[in-house]
């Protein structure tokens, strides 16, 4: 018998797959529980709702993303900067291969479609983004002190506008059907736009 662990790991797997594939709506807990060999008690002793499991799908992909991005050489504050479109894209890449189409960000893709139906998870969702926001405003802000950013460069207004440069693309690739191979190179040309002449000039980057 699996461990429970286990279980609940694939029921979260599971959901993150489907989710991505389909819609959160359009994925019931009985597919789920089909899915997983495990019985409908068993996913309420787990999660009380799908929304608690959700919350765990929006925590799995926030964690890949952190493990995408530290898990990136990069040796200057501006390296580390274009170490988040890089990051963006592997994971996009790996969707991509995955699915066989762009599917989106799955952070958008559940604020699309619940930010005005689920308080609670709209409430989890944008903690999460507003803590990946955070963290790469922390780069920025090293990239500022370095002095490789243009000079009057808000490094939080730069974040901000960031992830809203990634949600954007992807969101237009997904209603496209137009693949993510230019998502990072754009978000690498956004990035450059606030980069300092002499960190343009002076950078090795393909």
């Amino acid at each position: 018998m699996p461990r429970s662990s286990d279980a609940r790991d694939r029921l979260v797997a599971t959901a993150a797959r489907l989710f991505l594939e389909r819609s959160y709506q359009a994925v019931g807990v009985d597919e789920l529980c089909r899915a997983t060999d495990i019985k409908k008690g068993s996913f309420y002793h787990y999660f009380p709702s799908k929304s608690e499991l959700a919350k765990a799908v929006v925590d799995l992909h926030a964690k890949a993303f952190q493990r995408q991005l530290t898990g990136s050489p990069a040796a200057t504050p501006a390296d580390k900067l274009h170490a988040i479109p890089d990051a963006i894209g592997a994971i996009q890449s790996a969707l991509e291969a995955q699915f066989g189409r762009a599917v989106g960000c799955p952070f958008g893709n559940f604020a699309a479609e619940l930010s005005t139906t689920d308080d609670d998870l709209r409430e989890h969702l944008a903690h999460t983004l507003k803590t990946m926001e955070h963290h790469m405003a922390v780069i920025a802000t090293e990239a500022a002190a370095a002095g490789a950013l243009r000079p009057g460069t808000d490094p939080q207004q730069l974040a901000h506008a960031l992830l809203a440069q990634y949600q954007g693309i992807i969101l237009l690739a997904k209603l496209n059907d137009a693949g993510v191979a230019h998502l990072a190179p754009a978000l690498h040309d956004f990035i450059d736009g606030y980069l300092t002449r002499t960190q343009l000039d002076g950078g090795n980057r393909a």
